[in-house]
């Protein structure tokens, strides 16, 4: 899906908001379509009412800012062997086999119905990221002919470092996504 297209800003956005949609679309097929259309054209608002469903369950399932906080709180007190640990478990527990790579920009590979896709965490702890730890990653990413790259952040990126992992499509997964994984995993505890 199109990351600017329609569908994908509603599953960005606040689940009523396709909700709100859906029914404004029934409402003007209802009042402006003849009678025996009205229910075929109202019917055309169903793919908002999904939509909906979807971001309410995405929505459902993301952790609070508080929440959030103190996963990172939790995480940032792990020494890095221990940190390495927890993700590597919860990729595992998402179905991927992972092996810990030594030394380059990747910290694991993760392989799941013969798609391999190299991680890098090192650096999540940095406040800031720039864009040289995502180059470096694209270009192992490019050596061992993986087909995708994941990078964990626990900061903000650069503008100029997004516009790269944009470009070269390299998964950035941010503190919030960062916490559900854990979550989801059960390396930290739900509260």
């Amino acid at each position: 899906m199109a990351p600017n297209s329609l569908f994908a800003i509603l599953l960005r956005s606040p689940w009523w908001a396709s909700l709100a949609l859906a029914a404004g679309l029934a409402l003007l097929a209802k009042v402006l379509l003849p009678e025996r259309f009205a229910a075929a054209g109202m019917l055309g608002s169903f793919p908002f009412i999904i939509i909906a469903a979807m971001a309410a369950a995405k929505q459902w399932r993301a952790p609070s800012a508080t929440q959030t906080a103190q996963a990172l709180q939790h995480l940032n007190a792990m020494s890095s062997r221990d940190f390495g640990d927890a993700i590597a478990a919860a990729w595992r527990a998402q179905g991927h086999d992972v092996q810990a790579l030594k030394g380059g920009a990747a910290d694991l590979e993760l392989s799941k119905g013969g798609r391999v896709t190299l991680l890098a965490f090192r650096r999540w702890k940095a406040a800031s990221v720039g864009v040289e730890p995502l180059r470096d990653l694209h270009a192992a990413q490019l050596r061992q002919d993986a087909g995708a790259s994941i990078y964990v952040a626990g900061g903000a990126l650069s503008d100029r470092a997004q516009s790269f992992a944009k470009q070269m499509n390299i998964r950035i997964v941010d503190a919030t996504e960062l916490a559900l994984l854990m979550r989801s995993a059960g390396v930290l505890q739900k509260a």
